[in-house]
């Protein structure tokens, strides 16, 4: 089934600009957040783009992009979360690269960052097929992140899904 689950054209258009330029080079990388959610049928106000990856990723994401950096990448660290963080405009549209995200385990430690090979799942949308990260990895990270109520939501669309036929 295509998605087109209250996505606006100008980030199809930059999803589409980052897989064709990302393609075939070795890279791996997956929508995450609200347009990841939307891709999977939820329904998710979207505002930016994010793109999780590793730390090379990261970079090598920049160099593909690079006359769309608007905040080169560099390592960054809250009080939850950790990352290679920066950040992109293509064609207009906000897009957040993140590589290696860690979360802040509740004894204080990092914890390892995902292996995107197992959390990235494939979706057909817009005519293109595009890696997101997992709803059920996306519910995880909102509740170490203390998002408890955006991770009920996926859980609840989890358990929707789960009942309905074929």
């Amino acid at each position: 089934m295509e998605i087109v689950h209250r996505i606006p054209p100008g980030h199809v258009r930059a999803l589409d600009e980052i897989r064709r330029r990302l393609q075939d080079k070795g890279i791996l990388w997956a929508v995450t957040g609200s347009v990841g959610l939307a891709m999977q049928g939820m329904d998710a106000e979207v505002h930016d783009l994010d793109l999780q990856t590793d730390a090379a990723g990261a970079y090598a994401i920049e160099r593909c992009l690079s006359e769309f950096v608007t905040r080169p990448v560099r390592f960054c660290e809250a009080a939850r979360i950790r990352s290679h963080l920066g950040a992109l405009s293509v064609h207009g549209i906000l897009v957040e690269i993140m590589g290696d995200v860690q979360k802040r385990t509740e004894d204080g430690t990092w914890e390892e960052p995902p292996d995107l090979q197992l959390r990235t799942q494939w979706v057909q949308a817009f005519g293109m097929q595009l890696p997101v990260m997992s709803l059920e990895w996306e519910q995880q990270a909102y509740l170490k992140l203390g998002r408890a109520e955006k991770a009920q939501r996926i859980k609840r669309h989890l358990e929707e899904r789960a009942r309905q036929p074929g």
